[in-house]
């Protein structure tokens, strides 16, 4: 039997408190990441995804001072779902999102691992890898209009 999933948005992290639980979860528990929250949670757009009752996917997506490119972050599938296509449901709805409120580009920051998931959905990588905090990340863009 098919799974159904809903999404809920909103603005603020703390509207939204299953998604930080999810990303305490995977980002800092299963990753080991230190920084995972910061200043932008309570201005961003932040998008979870249901499984029923059951949270199960996030992310996040915040304007440049200009409005016109947004950034996407913090995507992740609780350990489970994962394979189950709910990465894409994320960044689909957070592209949404984003288009909904004048974005013209849409950039990120992808860890090097999950490089070939963002080519998927049109996203190319620019400039140099990098390390956010002990992990090579990479920018990759990917234009709207």
């Amino acid at each position: 039997m098919e799974q159904t999933y809903h999404i809920i948005t909103a603005v603020g992290l703390e509207n939204l408190p299953e998604a930080a639980a999810i990303r305490q979860e995977v980002f800092v528990e299963e990753q080991g990441f230190q920084n995972e929250f910061d200043d932008i949670d309570p201005s961003a757009v932040h998008l979870l995804v249901m499984e029923g009752e059951t949270p199960v996917a996030v992310g996040r997506t915040f304007p440049d001072e200009t409005g016109k490119i947004w950034h996407l972050g913090r995507i992740c599938v609780r350990k489970p779902w994962r394979g189950s296509h709910l990465g894409r449901k994320v960044m689909e709805g957070l592209e949404t999102a984003a288009k909904e409120r004048g974005a013209e580009k849409l950039v990120l920051s992808a860890q090097v691992q999950a490089k070939g998931f963002y080519e998927k959905l049109g996203y190319h990588p620019y400039g140099e890898e990098y390390l956010d905090e002990f992990c090579p990340h990479i920018a990759m863009e990917k234009t709207i209009l």
